[in-house]
């Protein structure tokens, strides 16, 4: 199992993912036993506090990039709105994005309402996330947003929400889609049963391999699921395999 760093260790602290020491690391601690450690409490670490809050970076970065696609902008369905994805970092320099990330993440989510406590927090936990995936060094991350349209303002069905995100999906041509939470997969699958029955199933859009996680909403509420999550983005980044990750034309 790869050996996490001390940033890597921190982010999961912060999805509320307990991390184990490494065999290694206990053995050598028993071997050489500290007597300051009885006197002095164990601190747990914090993010720098110069580091920019990740949550910071998804609301700001996205606003200036949106991706070409023949269906820009918001497109009205019968239950769902589906907003035309944003970059999220687009500045990271794609010499230093990690091969294992592929050539380009799409993330398909709830959208984060704006002045609400929980939405803000759920961002926070999102932004986490994709950092500890090491995301944040991809400039080919993109996040689209979802959310319920009213349905007497609207036509069509959640299918056409679909076809519009799989649209998306051929125009970016991402390594890997990740879908978080019930509604994002009502919107991108056009598909009702529990997450339970869709996480680690073989699923595509476009013919690009799909990975269906809880959405940070429902991490907040229930963070004993945290721990599944960070499995399925593992898995996510497995699929997502070697690549050379390009900038934007």
């Amino acid at each position: 199992m790869k050996t996490l760093d001390a940033r890597q260790r921190a982010m999961l602290l912060d999805m509320g993912v307990r991390v184990w020491p490494t065999p290694h690391a206990q053995a050598g601690a028993m071997a050489r036993p500290n007597p300051a450690a009885a006197t002095h409490p164990t601190v747990e670490a914090t993010p720098a506090p110069h580091e920019e809050p990740p949550a910071r970076a998804l609301r700001a970065a996205p606003g200036p990039h949106p991706l070409r696609s023949q269906d820009r902008g918001a497109t009205a369905t019968t239950h769902w709105q589906v907003q035309a994805p944003r970059l999220l970092y687009p500045e990271a320099d794609p010499s230093l994005a990690p091969p294992a990330l592929g050539a380009g993440w799409l993330v398909v989510a709830e959208a984060f309402a704006a002045g609400d406590g929980a939405a803000q927090a759920a961002e926070r936990l999102l932004g986490n996330m994709l950092h500890a995936l090491q995301l944040h060094h991809h400039p080919r991350v993109a996040l689209c947003s979802v959310h319920q349209a009213d349905p007497s303002a609207a036509n069509g069905s959640e299918s056409d929400a679909a076809t519009v995100i799989a649209h998306h999906v051929e125009a970016f041509a991402p390594s890997v889609v990740l879908v978080m939470g019930r509604g994002a997969v009502r919107a991108a699958l056009a598909r009702s049963e529990p997450l339970g029955k869709l996480r680690g199933a073989a699923l595509a859009i476009a013919g690009v391999p799909v990975v269906v996680t809880f959405g940070p909403h429902f991490l907040l509420r229930s963070p004993e699921s945290k721990s599944a999550a960070w499995a399925d983005l593992c898995r996510a980044r497995a699929l997502a395999g070697p690549g050379v990750a390009t900038p934007m034309p």
